[in-house]
C-alpha cells in the first residue's frame, strides 16, 4: 500500500463562508466600479451636449462645415479645426505605427542582451512621463529650427504637390506632427510590446519547428497574432493624438484656415478650446462646447472603427 505524502490532505476542504462572502464582496465591487465609469461618460457626454444646445439649434450639422470663427458677428465653423485634428493625428501615425511596432519588436525578442533592453523599455516608457508642454518648448526651439531648412527644400524641389505648396517659415502642420509622433510613441511601443510577450510560447515553437525562419516567425505568426491588441495600441495613440492640446496649441500655428501643405499653420478643436475658452462668453461658449462634442464624437468613432477591425481579423 502506497503511503500518502506528508502535509497532502487527501480530501480538499471546503471553502469557508468568509472566502466566498469576499468574492462576492469583490465581484460587486468591480460591476460598480464599471458601472461608475460608464456614468461618468455619460455624465460628461450629457453636460457637453446640453452646453452646446444653443449652438445646435443656431447652426444645425453646417457648424461643421464652416470655415469663419467670428465672436464678434457670431459666426461660427469648426471645419479648419476638424480637418487640423484630423490630418495632424494622421501624420503622427502614419511616423508612429512603423516605429512604434518596429520598436515594439526589437524590445520583445532576445535582439538585444537583457540588461540593454530592460534600459530601453525604461527610456520608452519615461517618454510618456514628460509633460506636454515640455514637449512644445523642445519642438519651437529644436523641431522647427531643424525642420526650417527641410521643409524650405521641399518646398522649392516638391512645391508642385499641395501638401508642399508653401515654405515652412515658422509654427504648422508638420512640426505639430512630428511632435505628436514622438508623444504617441511610448503608447503604441508599450501596448504592442506587452501584446507580443504575452502570446503563448507554442506558437514560436511551433513555426520553428515548421521550418520558418526568424523573421518569418515574427511578422507571419507573432505580430498577426498579436494584431489585435497593436490595433488597441493604435487606437489609443490615435485618441492621444486627436485630444492632445498644449504641445499642438505651441507648434500647429493656430490658423482658421484651410490649406493642404502640411508645411502651413493649421488648427485643431483642442488648440481652439485652450485659445479660446477663457474669455468666451454667450454664444461662444456654446459653439466651443460643439466643437468639443464633434471632438468627442469622433474619438468615439475611431474606436467604434478599431473594434469593427479587430472583430473582422479575428474571424479571418
Amino acid at each position: 500500500m502506497r503511503p500518502q505524502a506528508n502535509n497532502i490532505p487527501s480530501v480538499i476542504q471546503p471553502r469557508s463562508e468568509v472566502d466566498r462572502v469576499l468574492d462576492r464582496g469583490f465581484i460587486w465591487l468591480t460591476r460598480l466600479f464599471a458601472l461608475a465609469i460608464a456614468f461618468i461618460l455619460l455624465w460628461i457626454a450629457f453636460q457637453v451636449t446640453s452646453s452646446a444646445i444653443p449652438a445646435i439649434l443656431a447652426f444645425g450639422p453646417g457648424f461643421l462645415f464652416q470655415s469663419a470663427w467670428n465672436p464678434v458677428t457670431s459666426e461660427y465653423g469648426v471645419w479648419p479645426q476638424v480637418y487640423g485634428t484630423i490630418v495632424s493625428a494622421l501624420i503622427a501615425l502614419l511616423l508612429a505605427v512603423p516605429i512604434g511596432v518596429g520598436t515594439a519588436i526589437l524590445l520583445s525578442e532576445n535582439f538585444l542582451p537583457s540588461a540593454i533592453r530592460t534600459v530601453l523599455v525604461f527610456l520608452v516608457e519615461l517618454l510618456a512621463a514628460i509633460p506636454s508642454v515640455v514637449y512644445g518648448l523642445w519642438g519651437i526651439f529644436v523641431v522647427i529650427p531643424i525642420l526650417r531648412p527641410i521643409g524650405g527644400w521641399l518646398n522649392s524641389t516638391f512645391g508642385w504637390l499641395p501638401i508642399f505648396s508653401t515654405p515652412l517659415t515658422g509654427p504648422g502642420m508638420l512640426p505639430a506632427g512630428i511632435i505628436l509622433t514622438i508623444m504617441i510613441l511610448p503608447i503604441i511601443t508599450a501596448i504592442s510590446r506587452d501584446a507580443l510577450i504575452s502570446l503563448p510560447p507554442d506558437l514560436r515553437q511551433a513555426a520553428v519547428g515548421l521550418g520558418a525562419t526568424r523573421w518569418e516567425t515574427i511578422f507571419q505568426v507573432l505580430v498577426p497574432s498579436a494584431f489585435s491588441g497593436i490595433v488597441g495600441a493604435v487606437m489609443l495613440a490615435l485618441g492621444r493624438a486627436m485630444g492632445e492640446t498644449m504641445a499642438v496649441t505651441m507648434l500647429i500655428g493656430n490658423s482658421n484656415n484651410v490649406n493642404l501643405s502640411i508645411l502651413a499653420p493649421a488648427n485643431t478643436i483642442s488648440s481652439l478650446l485652450a485659445n479660446q475658452f477663457a474669455e468666451a462668453s454667450g454664444l461662444q461658449v456654446s459653439a466651443l462646447m460643439y466643437a468639443a462634442l464633434i471632438l468627442f464624437l469622433l474619438t468615439l468613432l475611431v474606436n467604434i472603427l478599431a473594434d469593427l477591425v479587430v472583430l473582422r481579423v479575428k474571424k479571418l
